[in-house]
Parts: structure tokens; C-alpha cells; sequence
């Protein structure tokens, strides 16, 4: 039995409209999940308008605000200065914020902004919250001024209209460097203490939809408010189930650990100028602000306007968006539509088994190999991006976020096709093309009955696709006639082609070609999905397969993905508009006057190389050197560094005070053996302890950071297990710029500073024997 799973007189012009019909469900939905126009300035007094916010963001968003800086103090002179105009009770939280990671600890002093609308008749707190720090690199106007400037608009718009919750507008510091504001607001402030309902605001790019990408626990109430209230929402529980289970992090994570229940929203497109100098006013999508601001005055009114402990629920529910429409179900549903889909492709299985059309030893071996193309596809998406970092190494610095990728993009989805076809095709005449197609139905069906256990939200993406594309087969098989038939098996396809590219999309757009093998595999399980339509181009499955079509089609589309590659690389070159990385840094002892420039880069260009031309790190600083460096002899600058005083020890704990020295904004210490535990503190402000697991890698195993440090320095506790005989710590004070040192001459156009966060600083060490 080595069957199709049915056949119709005229092939061609069936397969000709079933794929047309298929692109048109692919752009109709990229089109579907399209941003908003901005409004101008213009607008009516009760809209957001993305006009108005862009006055507030050529205020303060036009220089890079990191932590404990004078653009960060300007910025918040101005927000401050702006709330209370508005008629807002305004206080400046200042405490010390903490982080702990993996043999690392983060500490700073932070200023957050607590803005507060009192409401006429409350029944909680509605905290909007935003950060109005930057990362060092840039002035961060996605990252987040844009949703900063977005708060200030919607304090506007509301007026003075009276709505029955009280309303915060948080806007914190220090979340670039471990969330330390928004940690701080829950551990010191009464708000921070008394929890509430929270609507977060980040972006990982500079254009995009605003996505509700994350949530708390339980949340059918609050996505029910989302449906109703949002004029364009956008977002699924997938990208929930998925951010959960990533190590990532924004203020929303402090915050809804301390009890707050809330949504988290972000843009994610154009993230090649995340965190750099093009996070910048002349890159933000206008219709990114207006998505982001519409949003966000709709969800103010909304839950200003709620009985907030009616929004508590025991259950998360699901929610898409299908040609324009937010579809949402309890949870509850999730298991039985999971079920429906495995029992469809069974019961597929079995009617096919009783009209002769495939065995189910031959289905089941359709079945096992079907992991093939899946497995495949990543595989060639990883490679892909191995290879585009050998040809062009500034890619790495890049992190697969890249400036022009679509090319790139269009070569994994050939490529996708080639691992999915050329399975097919070398598998059609012995399986037979109906178990090949029933089997293959087997792996979304299976991801998602796995999903429905471990991630709930994310089972629709792939329980929905195999359930359609199940029922399509059977009624391909049930129904007479050639046009119903292929209207059958072409609307089965319908939902996978809804759903399972724009997860693609999303994926490539988040996490880029370094992990394009995520992209890669959504894609093969939607090529499963679509095989009866493949097999309608192929002629009997009882003859063999010509050259052409048996060589050819694998060929096609892997001389496609050669072609796009090379076009890729042609298009996506680097220059003013779309600049390369390169990591730079000034590092001198202050002790010994022997002084460098260090490069994180795997391949330094020209200009970096002026500076750095070799591997020789013996010169830098005990504890100095994270990975693999390119170093250049530099010369000595005039500053004292960092100092560091022992206090007390008691065992193996030991009290220090740290000053980093005239003009520096942080300090970090590094620590030859492992630290355990470790505090911080200074004048004004309550001290802070936090535990430390596991060691640092690629350099001395412990480490202590401490941004915004004030003038006055911080008092510093280590725990230090083993350490009775003592142990060698290096102290490093960091500057930003490196106008200050002789011989610099700035970057040229087409040239930026990289992510990395010890780049673009002078930084000053001493080592000291405690």
C-alpha cells in the first residue's frame, strides 16, 4: 500500500491555487500583525499621539542615561519636572538595588521615579512602569524612553477624568545593569510591598508591533481585559510559555515575584540596533510609540476602572491572533484540543489503512522518520550561521541580530525546504506518499500534546496545525469530487500556514540567525503539514521519479539558498547607516603605571587595530582579562584608581570600603576564589545582602559590581569560603569615553561600539592582598 492520499484529475492547476491560496494566508497575516500609523501632534486631546510623546523624547532621550551618569540625573530632573506639572504626586526612591547571577553580584545605587494618581474609590494599584536608564552604548530611545515618553503622553491624555484605582507611574533606574531599580522598589517601597495589578514596557529593537509578550501566573482575568480593552492587540500565550522558560529578564521579573500579577509588553523588529548608538530618535519607528502608547492609555482606562480583585483567576487561558482576531480559551481546553489532534491523525491513519492507501507499519515508518527533516533543518540553520560567522566575523559581535537579514532569513526557509523535500522525495516510492504525509502529521501532534504538559499556552501552535491539517486529510478522503477534495486538504493547511511562519518570524526577529535552528524547525513542521499539496506536483507514485524531479527539486532549492546567501552577504554589507561592532577598552594599573587597550573582537577592524595587535595579556592586571583578548601597549593616563580599605573580618567575611575615584561611575571587584555571599551599602540608604552561587567564567571566579557608586564610595561585605590565608582581590574603577586618553581618535562613520558592557571605558585597577 504505497498510495497517495488522493488524487485529482488536474494536478497542476489544483496545486497552482492550493499554494497560491497558502501565500496569500502567510502575507495576509504577516499584514494582519503590522504595527499602527502614528498620530500627530494634532490629534484630539483624549488620544495618544506618537507627535506628542517625540517632544518629551527630544528632551531627554538624545545621549546614552546609564546608571549613576549626569545624563541620567538631566533625564530625571526633566521627568520629575514634567509629572508634578501635570499634577502628579511625585517622589525619587533612593536605595541600593541588587542582583545576584552566577558567581556575580550587582549592586546600585538607583533613583526611581514614583509618580502617583490617587483614584476616587479604589480597589488596588495599577503600576505602568518603564525604566529611564539606557544602556552605556546608546541613548536607548526604544530602550525604554520610548515607553517613558509613552507614560508621560497617557498622564496627558488622561486628564483629569476621575477613574476609581489608583495609578503609579514607575519609572526605575538601573535596569540595564540587573534590574536593581526595580528590585529595590519591591524590597523598600510601601507600593513596591502592597503589590497590584502591573503593565510593564520594554522593547528589544526600535520597530515592531507592541507584542504582549508575557505574563503572570493565572492570568485569564488580565488577558480578558487585554482582548477587550486594546484596540490592536498583539501577542500569544506561546511567546508567555516561551519567555518563561528563557533566563531573560526586565523589571517585570523582580516585580511579579514580589506578588504583583501583570502583563509584560515589548517591540522586537530591527533589533540589530539593540543596545548601540542607534537605539537613537533618527531609528524609532513612530508607529512602534503609537502601538506601545495606544496600548497603554487603553489599559490605564480600563484598569483605573476595574474591580481589580474580580481579575484574580485559579487558571492561565490561550490566546492568538487568526486573520485579525484574538482568540482566547481557558486552559482547561488545552488537553482535550491536544488529544483531538492525536486522535485525527489516528483516526487519518486508520481510514487510510482501509482504503488500501497506506499500511500502519508504513505509516509508523513514516512516523519515525519524519524526525529526519525536522532534525535536518536545524542543523543547516546552525551550520548556515557558523558559516556566515567565518565569512564575515563581525557577525558574531552581532549575536545573529542583523542589520539587513532577510536574505538570510529566505536561505533557512530554502534551506527548510531542501530537508523536507529531499526526505520526501527519497522516502515517496518505498513508504508511499500517504504514510509519509500521515506520519509526518505525527510530530506536530506530538510537540503539541508535550507542550500541553509542560507549557500549556504554546500547545495551540502546534496541537491547532495537526488537528486542521488531520481533519483536511479526512475529508479529502470522505468527500466526491476533485474541487472538494482539494478544498478539504487546502483548508487543513489554512491553520498551520496562519500560524506556524509568523512563529518563525517572530522567533528570527528575537533571537536572530545564531539561533535560526528554532526559526528552522517551526518551519519543517509546517512543510509536514502542507505534503499532500506537495504531492499534487509529482506525477504516480508507482513510477520513479524522473532526474529532474528526483535530483532537481533538492537542487533548486539548495542552489537557492547558495544564491541568497551570497546575495545576503552582498546586501547586508556594513556601512554609516548600518554600522559594524567593534569592543574597545583602556585598562591601566595604577599601581605599576603600565597601561593598555584591550578588544573583545574575534577579527578587530582597521581602526580598532590602530590599537590592539596581538594575544599578549601578561601586561593587564591580575583577575583583568574575561575571554580571549586582543591587547596594545597604551599610554598612562593621569588617575589615582580605585581604593578599597578593609573594615573588619570576621572568619571568612570581610567588611571593605570602596571609592572608585575622580569621575568614575562603577566599580568592579574581582576575586581570585569563589564569593558566597555578598552586600552593599552607602550613606543614606539601606545596606543589602544577597547569596552567590557558582563562579564566574573565562576569568577569576568571583565577582562584585557596584554602578552609580556616589563620590563618597559604598561599603562592600564578601563572604569568601577558604580564604584564611587570604586571597587576591582587583579592584577596577570604570570611566566612560576614552577621549581622556592620549592618541584616541574617535570612531569613524560606519563604526560603533559593541554590546559588550566593559567596552568604550577607561578603567583603572589596583590589586590588593587581603
Amino acid at each position: 500500500m504505497t498510495e497517495k492520499l488522493f488524487d485529482v484529475p488536474r494536478r497542476v492547476p489544483a496545486a497552482v491555487t492550493a499554494l497560491l491560496v497558502l501565500v496569500a494566508v502567510v502575507v495576509l497575516t504577516a499584514l494582519a500583525n503590522s504595527t499602527m500609523q502614528p498620530l500627530p501632534a494634532s490629534a484630539p486631546a483624549g488620544e495618544f499621539s506618537a507627535g506628542r510623546a517625540m517632544r518629551h523624547l527630544e528632551r531627554f532621550a538624545t545621549e546614552p542615561r546609564p546608571i549613576g551618569s549626569p545624563a541620567g540625573a538631566r533625564a530625571r530632573d526633566y521627568l520629575v519636572k514634567e509629572l508634578r506639572a501635570a499634577g502628579l504626586d511625585v517622589r525619587v526612591q533612593r536605595a541600593v538595588g541588587a542582583n545576584p547571577s552566577t558567581g556575580l553580584a550587582s549592586f546600585g545605587q538607583v533613583h526611581n521615579i514614583v509618580a502617583t494618581r490617587p483614584g476616587g474609590d479604589p480597589t488596588g494599584t495599577v503600576v505602568i512602569a518603564a525604566h529611564y536608564d539606557s544602556a552605556a552604548m546608546g541613548p536607548g530611545a526604544s530602550d525604554d524612553a520610548a515607553a517613558v515618553a509613552a507614560m508621560l503622553e497617557t498622564v496627558r491624555a488622561l486628564g483629569d477624568a476621575e477613574l476609581r484605582n489608583d495609578l503609579v507611574f514607575l519609572m526605575t533606574d538601573g535596569e540595564e545593569d540587573g534590574v536593581l531599580g526595580a528590585e529595590a522598589f519591591v524590597r523598600e517601597h510601601p507600593l513596591g510591598r502592597a503589590g497590584g495589578v502591573l503593565l510593564n514596557w520594554e522593547a528589544r529593537g526600535v520597530s515592531g508591533p507592541s507584542l504582549m509578550f508575557e505574563t503572570s501566573r493565572d492570568n485569564a482575568g488580565l488577558v480578558e481585559t487585554f482582548a477587550d480593552a486594546v484596540p490592536h492587540p498583539r501577542g500569544d500565550s506561546m511567546m508567555v510559555e516561551l519567555y518563561r522558560l528563557l533566563p531573560n529578564n526586565t523589571d517585570f521579573t523582580p516585580m511579579t515575584e514580589a506578588g504583583f500579577s501583570g502583563m509584560n509588553f515589548a517591540y522586537i523588529q530591527d533589533s540589530s540596533r539593540y543596545h548601540t548608538a542607534d537605539d537613537s530618535l533618527a531609528f524609532l519607528n513612530r508607529g512602534s510609540l503609537q502601538h506601545h502608547g495606544t496600548n497603554m492609555l487603553a489599559l490605564a482606562r480600563a484598569l483605573g476602572g476595574a474591580d481589580l480583585p474580580a481579575l484574580a483567576a485559579g487558571h492561565d487561558v490561550t490566546y492568538f491572533r487568526f486573520f485579525g482576531f484574538l482568540i482566547t480559551y481557558p486552559n482547561a481546553l488545552v488537553w482535550p484540543l491536544a488529544g483531538l489532534a492525536v486522535a485525527a491523525v489516528a483516526a487519518l491513519a486508520l481510514l487510510a489503512r482501509r482504503r488500501g492507501l497506506a499500511s500502519l507499519p508504513r505509516t509508523a515508518a513514516g512516523a519515525l522518520s519524519g524526525v529526519v527533516p525536522v532534525a535536518l533543518s536545524a542543523v543547516l540553520a546552525q551550520g548556515l550561521w557558523e558559516l556566515l560567522v567565518a565569512v564575515r566575523s563581525d557577525y558574531y559581535g552581532m549575536g545573529g541580530l542583523l542589520h539587513r537579514p532577510e536574505a538570510f532569513r529566505a536561505a533557512v526557509a530554502a534551506l527548510v525546504a531542501l530537508a523536507v523535500l529531499g526526505w520526501y522525495l527519497a522516502l515517496r516510492r518505498r513508504v508511499g506518499p500517504a504514510a509519509l504525509a500521515i506520519g509526518a502529521l505525527a510530530w506536530p501532534a506530538l510537540v503539541g500534546a508535550v507542550c500541553a504538559q509542560i507549557a500549556p499556552g504554546a500547545s495551540f501552535m502546534f496541537a491547532l496545525p495537526a488537528l486542521a491539517a488531520a481533519l483536511g486529510g479526512l475529508g479529502a478522503l470522505l468527500l466526491r469530487g476533485a474541487v472538494w477534495r482539494v478544498a478539504a486538504i487546502t483548508a487543513g493547511a489554512v491553520v498551520a500556514a496562519a500560524l506556524l511562519p509568523a512563529l518563525a518570524l517572530t522567533a528570527f526577529d528575537g533571537m536572530g540567525l545564531a539561533l535560526g535552528g528554532v526559526s528552522a524547525v517551526t518551519l519543517a513542521l509546517f512543510g509536514l503539514t502542507a505534503l499532500p499539496l506537495v504531492e499534487l506536483w509529482l506525477p504516480e507514485p508507482g513510477a520513479r521519479l524522473g532526474r529532474p524531479v528526483a535530483a532537481g527539486v533538492p537542487a533548486v532549492a539548495a542552489g537557492l539558498a547558495v544564491a541568497l546567501v551570497a546575495g545576503g552577504l552582498a546586501v547586508d554589507d556594513f556601512d554609516a547607516a548600518n554600522p559594524r561592532r567593534t569592543h574597545l577598552a583602556y585598562v591601566m594599573d595604577a599601581e605599576t603605571r603600565v597601561a593598555g587597550w584591550v578588544s573583545g573582537d574575534l577579527d578587530p577592524p582597521a581602526w580598532t587595530r590602530r590599537y590592539v595587535s596581538g594575544r599578549d595579556t601578561a601586561f593587564l592586571p591580575p583577575g583583568y582579562a574575561r575571554g580571549e583578548l586582543w591587547t596594545g601597549r597604551a599610554p598612562a593616563v593621569d588617575a589615582r584608581g580605585p581604593r578599597v580599605t578593609v573594615l573588619s573580618r570576621d572568619g571568612d567575611t570581610y567588611r571593605l570600603k570602596v571609592v572608585a575615584g575622580k569621575g568614575a561611575r562603577s566599580i568592579t571587584l574581582r576575586t581570585e576564589r569563589p564569593i558566597t555571599e555578598a552586600g552593599a551599602g552607602v550613606a543614606g540608604a539601606r545596606p543589602v545582602t544577597v547569596p552567590v552561587t557558582g563562579t564566574r567564567a573565562k576569568t577569576w571566579p568571583g565577582e562584585v559590581r557596584f554602578r552609580g557608586l556616589p563620590e563618597s564610595g559604598a561599603e562592600i561585605t564578601l563572604r569568601v569560603p577558604g580564604a584564611e590565608a587570604g586571597f587576591r582581590l582587583t579592584a577596577i574603577s570604570e570611566t566612560d569615553g576614552l577621549s581622556s586618553v592620549p592618541g584616541f581618535a574617535p570612531r569613524p562613520p560606519g563604526l560603533i561600539p559593541a554590546t559588550r558592557e566593559d567596552g568604550g571605558i577607561v578603567a583603572i585597577t589596583r590589586t590588593y592582598r587581603l
